[in-house]
């Protein structure tokens, strides 16, 4: 006879029940903490509400208004440098792609400058991706948003794949999601005051970089097969933005000392790298090349208090960030005391703060210091977030029914977080209105417009316009720079790549020679203020056909020097530069510098001779040309005899230069900017970098044709990226023959 087994205590029999309850109730918090602060940011950047005005004696005690969504408007977006970034995706979409090219040249600034090399190409082909659907403005706006919507989400897997529960992954994932919402400044990366400005790259790439971490972090601690598809992240983070790609490799190190993680840790950078090797090789090794303009970016340094500037923090600790600094403190020591995994995130937010600090006194300047501090503030936030996180975890476990503890806990922290965002925001619905209301919408667009017209009836050529900070009222100060994006047969000098091209610091000493009040960004030149007697040499050598001048004391000088006015679209005047030709013969045989000086400094002290640039100095050049230590020696090379020399048929587009010559011989200024790419392809030798930032042509027949074409640098890069897409399709082949043959033998 059997004894009968005891009934099964209902608490036994409910435990699994009441795990799963709370498992569904955690996948709930999850939801909202990842879809409530998304939704607040997609209203915000959508254009809803307008700006909000404080009502003091009355609930709500702010003023709010709705109204159709500016983010839709198929205008023409604008404020900041994201008002000359538009310029950007069109070039590929018209000159680049149409030849089965991402990098290539372009005419439209700085006399030429090497489109995407130095610049970020992930952005700008989701842009023409979102254009084949979409009105052009509206693609590229969207485009300026996608990494705010991800990064919610992104923190969320961060968190939750170091290990740490959903509830506390959760609450990381609203505290993240604060950080977009910081308004001490506005062009460091990652908030949407700085997206705003132009730094939607790095908010891209920022949310990315998160997620390739989550990745690294959750396959090495537990020990996964290998995976593409973090360094296909990777990959695409880099194709975003350089700044973020360093930090989240330094970030990732600590894992190298893990069992499992060099394998995927260092897999994912192999073959991440070779992913984006076709833009990632040329940016390295002509960056290596000294081809790309140093701005000298003047450091911050501040550690406590605000700047005096307005919009810009000159410290890690900004007022607003000094509580989230507090309870920061609290969640990393809490973690550690757990032994929680946070030596990643630990860090990815220490590392840019010691970098901030120590790169200034090292002296560097090619990276802007301060745009390492938004991974402090967003490692300070999601460390913040923990802290709530195991308070609420804590709470919940301390009093009876915890699962009822857990929603309420859970959603009173929500709920209190999300005020916060709420009724912390001032700024930014302002910001939004003026950048996604566009040209069109700004009070003196039809000023804007009548200039456009005009500038659209001149000759075909480059131009020259007046620095002022005042033609912000038309949506950016560098609205002006747009003048290639609405007329193809017309250039300007200035772009907003400033890195791109060795013209920049030139061209901006040529800013301060025709601006009353120019913005001189490249720090340590010998700018010499308006100056127009210098300015028409100046401009002469850069093929420049037209100044446009905006204020009243440019307009009257440029009148004193003789420049002739070709139409007054008030409050511009447009003057016709003294006939210029692109490509033109030498006055005298030109030297090549082989002393120790950089050929930058001693472009820059010829450039500022200006009795002297008629005597060039190359960087390169036949066996005949002197080889020479110091510069002035080349006011003792003979004249060419170039009397009767006649240059016809002179045809500059943006990636073939084209002539005909009489004088077979004679060293040809070509009025391009250089760069290695530019290959004589028939009629001559060359070209050669000559000062100041143009390129000789020798040519040794009637006519002559350069064209821009992909070298073993461009070579190289291609070649990878196609072994990394290889790699992964060969991956992808075998694992689903494995698991086919795995399916057959369990299936015998």
């Amino acid at each position: 006879m059997t004894t009968p087994s005891p009934p099964a205590s209902p608490e036994i029999e409910d435990a699994p029940l009441r795990e799963q309850g709370r498992d569904s109730v955690s996948r709930w918090i999850a939801v909202a903490a990842v879809g409530i602060p998304t939704l607040i940011i997609l209203i915000l950047m959508l254009g809803f509400i307008s700006p909000g005005t404080t009502v003091i004696d009355s609930f709500p005690y702010i003023n709010v208004e709705f109204r159709s969504p500016t983010l839709l408007m198929a205008n023409t977006p604008t404020g900041g440098d994201m008002g000359a970034h538009v310029l950007l995706p069109q070039l590929l979409k018209e000159d680049l792609l149409p030849s089965w090219q991402i990098l290539g040249f372009s005419s439209s600034w700085y006399a030429g400058f090497p489109v995407l090399y130095f610049y970020f190409p992930l952005p700008a082909i989701i842009t023409v991706l979102f254009d084949v659907l979409l009105p052009y403005g509206v693609a590229f706006k969207l485009t300026t948003i996608i990494g705010l919507l991800m990064l919610p989400a992104s923190c969320y897997f961060f968190v939750r794949s170091l290990g740490f529960a959903r509830v506390v992954a959760s609450m990381a994932a609203v505290t993240g999601s604060m950080f977009v919402f910081m308004e001490s400044f506005s062009i460091f990366g990652g908030n949407i005051k700085s997206t705003l400005a132009g730094e939607f790259s790095f908010s891209l790439s920022l949310a990315l970089s998160l997620i390739y971490l989550g990745m690294v972090v959750r396959d090495t601690r537990e020990e996964r097969a290998f995976s593409p598809l973090p360094a296909v992240i990777l990959a695409l983070a880099a194709l975003s933005h350089i700044v973020t790609t360093i930090v989240v490799v330094v970030a990732a190190l600590p894992l190298l000392l893990r069992r499992g993680g060099p394998r995927v840790v260092l897999t994912s950078w192999g073959l991440g790298f070779a992913l984006s090797a076709f833009w990632a090789v040329p940016l390295a090794i002509r960056t290596f090349d000294g081809l790309t303009t140093d701005m000298g970016w003047s450091p911050v340094k501040g550690l406590l208090g605000e700047s005096s500037s307005p919009g810009i923090v000159s410290t890690p600790f900004p007022d607003e960030f000094i509580p989230i600094a507090v309870l920061a403190l609290l969640g990393a020591v809490w973690s550690l005391l757990r032994r929680e995994d946070v030596s990643v995130l630990l860090t990815m937010t220490i590392a840019p703060l010691l970098g901030y600090l120590f790169l200034p006194v090292i002296g560097v300047t090619k990276l802007y210091n301060a745009r390492l501090l938004p991974y402090w503030f967003i490692g300070g936030f999601l460390l913040a977030g923990i802290a709530i996180g195991l308070g609420v975890m804590t709470l919940t476990r301390v009093f009876p029914q915890r699962r009822q503890n857990l929603i309420a806990g859970s959603a009173l922290a929500i709920l209190v977080l999300v005020n916060v965002i709420v009724f912390g925001v001032h700024d930014l619905p302002g910001w939004v209105s003026w950048n996604y209301t566009g040209y069109e919408g700004k009070e003196p667009f039809p000023e804007y417009r009548t200039l456009l017209e005009t500038v659209d009836e001149l000759p075909p050529g480059r131009i020259m316009w007046e620095i002022n900070s005042d033609q912000n009222r038309y949506g950016t100060p560098m609205a002006l720079m747009l003048i290639p994006y609405w007329s193809d047969q017309h250039q300007s000098m200035e772009g907003v790549f400033f890195e791109s091209s060795v013209t920049t610091p030139f061209h901006f000493l040529n800013g301060s020679e025709v601006s009353q009040s120019p913005s001189n960004p490249v720090r340590g030149l010998n700018y010499r203020g308006m100056d127009f007697e210098r300015a028409v040499e100046h401009l002469d050598l850069y093929g420049v056909q037209h100044y446009i001048s905006f204020t009243e004391e440019a307009r009257e000088a440029a009148i004193a020097a003789g420049l002739p006015v070709v139409a007054e679209p008030s409050p511009w005047t447009v003057f016709d530069l003294r006939r210029t030709e692109a490509v033109v013969p030498l006055a005298y045989e030109p030297v090549v510098y082989a002393g120790e000086e950089k050929f930058l400094d001693v472009a820059l002290d010829w450039y500022d001779d200006i009795d002297g640039l008629d005597r060039f100095v190359a960087l390169d050049g036949p066996e005949e040309w002197r080889r020479v230590q110091l510069p002035a020696a080349r006011f003792t090379t003979p004249p060419y005899d170039t009397a009767g020399a006649n240059v016809t048929d002179v045809v500059i587009e943006d990636q073939r230069v084209s002539f005909s010559t009489t004088a077979i011989g004679v060293p040809h200024l070509v009025k391009v900017s250089y760069f290695p790419n530019w290959e004589v392809v028939s009629g001559g030798e060359g070209p050669y970098p000559v000062t100041p930032s143009l390129m000789l042509v020798v040519p040794t027949e009637q006519d002559v044709v350069l064209e821009f074409r992909a070298t073993p640098v461009e070579t190289i890069g291609t070649v990878l990226t196609l072994a990394g897409f290889g790699f992964i399709v060969g991956w992808w082949v075998l694992r689903r023959r494995q698991r086919h043959r795995a399916a057959e033998e369990q299936a015998a």
